[in-house]
C-alpha cells in the first residue's frame, strides 16, 4: 500500500535562505507514516485502544533537490519490510513539477505501551500495511555507526516542554534541533543524513551534544549530562 500527501512549504518551513528546514522534511516524513497506521489501524487515535505504538529506531535521507518557500511537496511511503520486531519504512518526495527530489528510509519497533517491551509484529498486522517490494536505497538494513573517539566541540542543551511527545519523551525530530547548535556554521542543513536512536530522553533532562569529523562525516553525539549514557548518534554530510 503506498500513502501519499501534499504539504505545502509555509514561512516556519524554512531556513534564512528561504528553503526547506530539514526538521520540516521529516516532520511531514514522519505525518504521512502516522496516515499509513491510522489506515491500518495501529495509528494515534488508536494508542488507548490497543495499546501499542510505533517507537522510531534510525532515519536516513537524501535530498537531490532542496525545495524553497511557497513550493508544494507530495510524500509517499509504504511499508517495504517488516521482520519479527523491526519495521522498514520507505518514501519518496517529489515537487510540484513530479521531480523526485528526496528520498527516505527508516527503521521501527512496535512497542506494548503497558509492559513497556518490544512486541513480535505478527503476520495480521503486517498484513494490514499492505507492504511494498520496493527500496529507495540498495541497503536492505539502516548501518549502524559508533560514537567518535575524538570531539571539538560540545555543549549543555536543556530539554523543555515543547519538545515532548505523546509518548513523553524527546521528539525524534529535534534531535536536529540539538544537533544545529553544536555543528559549525554552514552545515547546518546538509542534503545527506542519518540519526541513530539509541536511548530516551524525558523532560527536564539536560543533554551533551558533542560535535567530531570523521572521515568527511560530520557526527553528532547526544548523550546524558554526565556523558555516562548514550542516547543519539546523528551522522551528516553535504
Amino acid at each position: 500500500m503506498f500513502v501519499e500527501n501534499k504539504f505545502y512549504i509555509g514561512l516556519r518551513d524554512i531556513t534564512p535562505l528561504k528553503q526547506l528546514k530539514n526538521t520540516s522534511l521529516l516532520s511531514y516524513l514522519e505525518d504521512v507514516a502516522c496516515m499509513h497506521s491510522e489506515i491500518a489501524g495501529y495509528g494515534v487515535t488508536n494508542m488507548d485502544t490497543v495499546k501499542r505504538t510505533w517507537i522510531l529506531l534510525s532515519w536516513k535521507i537524501e535530498i537531490k533537490k532542496r525545495p524553497n518557500f511557497n513550493d508544494f511537496l507530495k510524500v509517499r511511503t509504504w511499508s517495504r519490510l517488516i521482520e519479527k520486531f523491526y519495521a522498514f519504512r520507505d518514501f519518496e518526495i517529489f515537487n510540484q513539477n513530479d521531480e523526485l527530489i528526496a528520498i527516505a528510509t527508516s527503521k521501527w519497533v512496535f512497542v506494548d505501551i503497558e509492559k513497556d517491551k518490544l512486541v513480535k509484529i505478527s503476520d495480521e498486522i503486517s498484513n494490514k500495511y499492505e507492504p511494498e517490494n520496493k527500496s529507495v536505497f540498495e541497503e536492505k538494513d539502516l548501518p549502524k555507526f559508533k560514537e567518535p573517539e575524538n570531539y571539538i566541540n560540545k555543549i549543555d542543551y536543556k530539554i523543555t516542554k515543547n519538545m515532548i511527545d505523546i509518548n513523553n519523551h524527546l521528539h525524534n525530530i529535534y534531535y536536529m534541533d540539538i544537533a544545529k547548535e553544536v555543528l559549525p556554521i554552514g552545515i547546518e542543513e546538509p542534503n545527506n543524513f542519518e540519526i541513530m536512536y539509541k536511548k530516551e530522553i524525558k523532560l527536564g533532562e539536560t543533554v551533551k551534544a558533542i560535535y567530531s569529523e570523521v572521515d568527511g562525516y560530520h557526527y553528532v553525539t547526544i548523550k546524558d549530562e554526565e556523558e555516562q549514557a548514550l542516547h543519539a548518534i546523528i551522522r551528516l554530510k553535504d
